[in-house]
């Protein structure tokens, strides 16, 4: 499972600053798995099609939810596939939540929303405007089979090639906001039941080396 090939060339072909990168999948081998790519960065709306035109408002680029299917018979493969990718990139850590199927009994409505955002696909827009353009011919039925079964979803915010990169003070990154890879960080096994969250810290405080 090779996620940082497919964020590199996804982002390679836009030239905007990304916020975050988030990775959904169900705990079933080789189903597909969903990468969002949330960019930031506005579309100028004008009332006509004119360079002269003023510009009335605002509207915030879509993310990019991508259906990945490349096999995978652990879940430890998509753990470990994320960290390189969030290591490499320059994230400050790693967040990787665990959620329950949202179809069981008593379970909250918002908890249906959650797992619909976590898989690219958002119920309503505000005025025609698409939260997620997305590419995923198998999402329905990813979302049905995470609402039966659960999910994990993995978050992490890229300082190279992100909106971090002025912000940064990690003193393990490279100039470039990058890496070197292998990621040293071990992975943990999924707790297996109910909510549950792991944080893998890479960050390293560039002001301070004496903190841990």
């Amino acid at each position: 499972m090779n996620l940082l090939g497919t964020i590199a060339e996804h982002i390679s072909a836009k030239p905007l600053p990304l916020v975050a990168i988030t990775v959904a999948a169900v705990p079933c081998p080789d189903t597909p798995v969903i990468l969002t790519l949330h960019w930031h960065g506005f579309v100028e709306e004008k009332i006509i099609e004119l360079e002269e035109a003023e510009t009335v408002a605002y509207t915030p680029i879509p993310s990019s939810a991508l259906q990945v299917n490349h096999r995978w018979n652990d879940l430890a493969m998509l753990d470990r596939a994320a960290m390189e990718a969030g290591w490499e990139l320059g994230a400050w850590d790693v967040a990787r939540a665990e959620r329950p199927g949202c179809a069981r009994p008593g379970a909250k409505s918002s908890e249906a929303l959650e797992c619909l955002q976590a898989f690219g696909s958002f119920p309503f827009g505000l005025n025609d405007f698409k939260a997620v353009v997305t590419d995923a011919p198998d999402v329905a039925d990813l979302i049905d089979l995470a609402a039966r079964r659960g999910y994990l979803m993995w978050m992490f915010r890229p300082v190279h090639r992100g909106i971090w990169a002025d912000f940064a003070d990690d003193s393990t990154l490279c100039a470039d906001g990058t890496r070197t890879p292998p990621c040293p960080i071990e992975s943990m096994p999924p707790v297996g039941h109910g909510p549950a969250k792991t944080v893998y810290r890479f960050g390293v405080p560039g002001s301070s080396s004496l903190i841990n």
